[in-house]
């Protein structure tokens, strides 16, 4: 029964009146000409995302050369064979081969260096690699966070403005009591103090919805109108620690054998002037004595001519490869260094984000205490609003509540429970990259995939 009068009290205040349904009526063209937003899930937001990355593509142009850079290294030793034609006339004595047509053909047999370069070049091809899969990871983290704060605060939003109709409430409330000589202006002035804090805080969480919407449309390339988060998309968020053992990161991985790389290139210019190299050649010349007088002064002319034969290559003087081999081993020195560092960040801030998660965890459980609490006395304050006090009469009896009473409750309620919201997107926030940190981001991003409808 209690129940029932509540709802009736509510229905009363928000009937449809002959104004309202005016009201309607008038701004139905407008929701109908208006763009619908579908629901997008977070795997179509990410995948999206990773696509219409420009730090993806540029991470994929690298992969493409390093392939090619690979291919060039091993390529060396399959002999080319070109094909080309000298045609002119000359008197008196001839100046070159009377050549017509020639083709030529050469490859490496043997070298030291373009072993240690292949090698360089299959650990630069690894790299380019892990920093696309590292590109790809930190795309889809920025994406999900998006997604998942949008989400959040569209949730705020719905909570904000059903306090801004309770603040209306309250006002009118406070409004009739202040006419009637029960509250004082000072109360009234109070009230709508409150009902401007609520409405500011709404425009704040609607400035801040817009700019998420289009952080997300420049991400994925969709139009903003058409982004609307499905909650249902979103899985649970490991609860990690930083007690656990990190695995291999990529962008850590990348820099490794980047690192790797660059020594092996350096090695490679350092044997290049101190080892020998081997080479294969071979050429062929159809002669012609028509435009010229080769024969006169040759004898045994003759049009088809074959050489072929074997370079052997000793360098004893060449100090422009000795200083090559000293700029490549300053190269591999930064590189190992950067290597080095990028594994010492990566710790640092696995221990940072331990720290921070701890508080967050407790700052996210205080919240929700707080939440059910409000709710807990929202409730008790509606038992109160229907079935009174239960000591109306005697020197300690309460007094009886007040339908101010009840709309501050639901105001506080509502507070609450934004409050706790944006804990738990901020706990949620601190999890997705602690996760990254410890190289456990294609896990859920694998969940984030079975997730997809």
């Amino acid at each position: 029964m209690g129940n029932e009068k509540v709802k009736t009290a509510n229905n009363s205040r928000r009937a449809w009146t002959p104004s309202r349904l005016r009201w309607a009526i008038a701004l139905l063209p407008a929701l109908l000409s208006a763009p619908l937003s579908a629901q997008v899930s977070l795997c179509t937001v990410v995948e999206m995302a990773q696509q219409n990355s420009s730090t993806v593509r540029l991470a994929d142009a690298d992969v493409k050369k390093a392939q090619a850079a690979l291919a060039q290294t091993q390529d060396a030793y399959i002999p080319n064979f070109v094909i080309g034609s000298q045609v002119g006339y000359s008197h008196g004595f001839p100046t070159g081969q009377p050549s017509v047509g020639s083709a030529t053909m050469q490859s490496l047999v043997f070298s030291y260096s373009q072993r240690q370069y292949t090698k360089a070049a299959r650990a630069g091809l690894e790299a380019a690699n892990l920093n696309l899969k590292d590109a790809r990871e930190q795309v889809a983290l920025e994406a999900s966070t998006t997604y998942i704060e949008l989400d959040t605060v569209n949730t705020e939003l719905a909570a904000a403005r059903q306090q801004e109709s309770f603040a209306a409430d309250l006002l009118r409330i406070e409004e009739q009591r202040a006419e009637a000589g029960v509250d004082s202006h000072l109360d009234l002035l109070q009230s709508r103090l409150k009902a401007a804090q609520i409405t500011l805080q709404t425009r704040h969480l609607e400035t801040r919805a817009a700019t998420l919407a289009k952080q997300l449309a420049v991400l994925t390339g969709l139009p903003v109108a058409s982004i609307l988060p499905d909650h249902a998309s979103i899985p649970d968020i490991p609860a990690v620690t930083g007690d656990q053992v990190p695995r291999s990161l990529p962008g850590v991985d990348s820099a490794g054998s980047l690192a790797r790389s660059k020594q092996l290139q350096a090695h490679g210019d350092d044997l290049a002037w101190r080892r020998p190299q081997i080479g294969f050649g071979a050429v062929y010349n159809y002669d012609s004595n028509e435009l010229n007088s080769y024969s006169t002064y040759y004898n045994h002319f003759t049009p088809n001519n074959v050489s072929f034969g074997i370079q052997v290559s000793v360098p004893f003087f060449d100090f422009s490869l000795r200083a090559k081999a000293k700029v490549s081993a300053a190269e591999a020195l930064r590189a190992k260094v950067e290597a080095e560092q990028a594994q010492r960040q990566n710790d640092v801030q696995i221990a940072t984000l331990a720290g921070s998660l701890r508080e967050l965890d407790a700052q996210a459980e205080i919240a929700s205490l707080k939440q059910q609490i409000a709710d807990e006395q929202l409730k008790s304050v509606l038992a109160q609003m229907e079935l009174g006090n239960g000591a109306s009469t005697g020197a300690n009896a309460q007094p009886q509540l007040t339908p101010k009473a009840e709309q501050l409750a639901r105001i506080d309620e509502r507070q609450d429970f934004e409050d706790a919201l944006d804990a738990g997107f901020d706990l949620s926030k601190a999890r997705l990259n602690l996760l990254r940190a410890l190289g456990h981001m294609g896990d859920w991003l694998s969940e984030l995939g079975q997730k997809q409808p």
